[in-house]
């Protein structure tokens, strides 16, 4: 079971999922971030979720896809080393800032946008 708790915060929207994140509760998450997708900022915090698998993973890109999209900034903070070492092996943190705070990822949010 998948708990997605979503809270506004100082110039940004917070997503924290809480429980596992595979095929039976990506659904629900795929949704939660479909919705909050408008928002210029969003932090996806991750540290209530103990697993991922390919399919929340896939979840999560898509997410972030889909808020860059519509010209928003995207950070995740998580703080569990299992999920950082994945999330930094697949090459995910070159594409969103990856964190371990929420603190920290909400200072890279509120950075100045650089294109390139």
């Amino acid at each position: 079971m998948l708990d997605i708790k979503t809270e506004q915060a100082d110039g940004y929207i917070i997503c924290r999922p809480i429980g596992e994140l595979d095929a039976f509760t990506v659904s629900q998450f795929r949704q939660a971030l479909a919705e909050l997708a408008s928002n210029p900022r969003l932090l996806i915090d991750m540290s209530g979720v103990p697993f991922v698998d390919s399919a929340g993973l896939g979840a999560l890109i898509g997410g972030i896809r889909r808020a860059r999209e519509l010209g928003g900034e995207v950070a995740v903070a998580c703080n569990r080393p299992t999920l950082t070492r994945l999330l930094r092996t697949t090459g995910f943190d070159r594409i969103v800032t990856v964190a371990e705070t929420v603190e920290e990822a909400a200072a890279a949010l509120q950075q100045p946008t650089q294109a390139g």
